[in-house]
């Protein structure tokens, strides 16, 4: 009969488990803070939110039409195969200016001079050109475009921004794709100090009237809706401080193009952060 070594695994246990707890006696041992519980002081009382004026009838439809959807099929841009990073984004600027002449056509549009340079920008996609600048070509005031899914189908959204010129507007825009055509899924004109592309959101920060704030508005796809949706409208402080000029800012977005924009200011606009996908 072979002896047995069942014995040998339960000394070496025990001896394991001596050497730990002669290692945890010696660290409490050596330690001053025990770990106990510390007052943290009083707590302030919980107050359930206050409603004011109770008696005051509902309101049943919006004060102002300020745009909260827009999808829109934008005629006359193809898209090659389905991928959006194939449709030209000048001729999505184009598109829109033709669908508003009164913006956009004739000396007395309030952006006719964004009509007069779409001749500077020719018809080159700004991402093939694999120029690192905004735009296509010098006067042209489409910026280039950026790319991010924005809807969560596992394609990308075109992200696009434009001048709106002679003042310094910025009109920034998002298309996605459906059944091989091009839709505009956001559409926001504004003094524009920077946009980002923050997850699957777009944030606009604009000047505000209000030295060392801005305003910070961020859309969100809504799949109900098959839009991206204004979801957070805040005036918070400025990261540089600010200097008070609200270039126009309305504090609300202009339905589109079609509709009463901002007024011209001297706040001059960016281009995307680079936080989105570049081209």
């Amino acid at each position: 009969m072979l002896p047995s070594r069942r014995g040998r695994p339960a000394r070496v246990t025990a001896f394991a488990a001596l050497l730990l707890v002669t290692a945890a006696a010696g660290a409490l041992a050596g330690c001053g803070d025990t770990g106990g519980l510390r007052d943290a002081g009083a707590t302030a009382a919980a107050r359930s939110p206050a409603r004011l004026w109770p008696g005051l009838p509902p309101a049943s439809s919006p004060a102002y039409d300020i745009g909260e959807v827009e999808h829109a099929r934008v005629e006359g841009v193809a898209v090659p195969g389905g991928d959006i990073r194939g449709a030209d984004p000048v001729a999505a600027v184009r598109a829109e200016i033709a669908a508003h002449p009164d913006d956009y056509a004739g000396t007395g549009a309030r952006y006719h001079e964004t009509s007069a340079r779409m001749a500077d920008c020719g018809t080159e996609n700004p991402e093939d050109t694999g120029d690192a600048e905004d735009t296509a070509r010098d006067g042209c005031p489409v910026l280039r475009p950026y790319y991010r899914d924005l809807t969560g189908d596992g394609r990308p959204e075109m992200a696009l921004g434009f001048r709106l010129l002679p003042g310094r507007l910025t009109a920034v825009r998002v298309y996605t794709v459906e059944k091989d055509r091009l839709v505009r899924v956001m559409s926001y004109d504004d003094a524009v100090s920077a946009v980002e592309l923050a997850g699957r959101a777009v944030v606009v920060r604009s000047p505000s009237e209000v030295a060392g704030y801005e305003y910070r508005l961020q859309w969100t796809w809504d799949a109900d809706q098959r839009a991206m949706l204004l979801t957070s409208d805040e005036m918070l402080r400025a990261d540089d401080g600010g200097d008070g000029d609200d270039g126009g800012h309305t504090g609300r977005p202009s339905p589109s193009a079609s509709a009463s924009p901002s007024p011209s200011s001297p706040s001059s606009a960016s281009s995307p952060s680079p936080s989105g996908d570049a081209p």
